[in-house]
């Protein structure tokens, strides 16, 4: 946790908005060569484990015990996570516990995520979703759903999991949200996971 990362997320182009929850888009994360790299370790070497809950079901990983490559390294080295925290503090204007978990998730045809808001006092606050896949088509589905409340039609914006595009959100009992079934492809995330102040890290 102590080697300099020269790696950072590039966030350009980031578009804030505060309702129905407060959220943030940005049409690129890493750099391209980044990018792919980390996608071909996903397709390839990941050690994914389906999991089955009550609105979901889904292929995933902790990415904190997985043995990362050297050339992934910095997605977990102290200098990256820093920059990283500091940067969604000041889209979000809040503070933020020096705690983050990555995990890794993977959706492949036939499953998707039904609405939830992923709230639970004294957890997680905010995460960031970076989206990787392969040409991702409308026909593949998989788009990430927000929502203005807990009804399933009441859709506030949709978005389509372009390759290393990022979404970031708050948490909290108004985040509702959903990923749609998947019905080609393999559709990758990289989920970061944020916590208050008042949590120890």
């Amino acid at each position: 946790m102590n080697v300099v990362s020269d790696k950072s997320l590039d966030l350009s182009s980031v578009e804030s908005f505060s309702q129905p929850f407060p959220y943030f888009f940005s049409p690129e994360a890493f750099g391209e060569r980044e990018s792919l790299e980390i996608l071909a370790w996903l397709e390839t070497d990941a050690p994914w484990q389906l999991v089955r809950a009550d609105f979901y079901e889904q292929y995933e990983f902790n990415i904190i015990d997985a043995s990362l490559p050297e050339r992934l390294s910095f997605l977990w080295q102290a200098s990256f996570l820093a920059e990283l925290r500091l940067r969604v503090e000041s889209l979000f204007h809040v503070g933020l516990s020096h705690r983050i978990d990555l995990t890794g998730h993977k959706l492949v045809p036939g499953q998707r995520i039904r609405i939830h808001n992923d709230f639970v006092p004294g957890q997680e606050t905010h995460r960031l979703l970076i989206q990787l896949n392969r040409g991702w088509a409308e026909e593949d589905g998989g788009f990430l759903l927000f929502f203005n409340s807990a009804d399933p039609a009441d859709v506030h914006k949709i978005f389509r999991p372009a390759h290393n595009s990022v979404v970031g959100f708050a948490i909290t009992p108004e985040s509702h949200h959903a990923v749609s079934t998947i019905h080609g492809g393999e559709r990758f995330t990289l989920v970061y996971s944020f916590y208050g102040k008042y949590v120890d890290a």
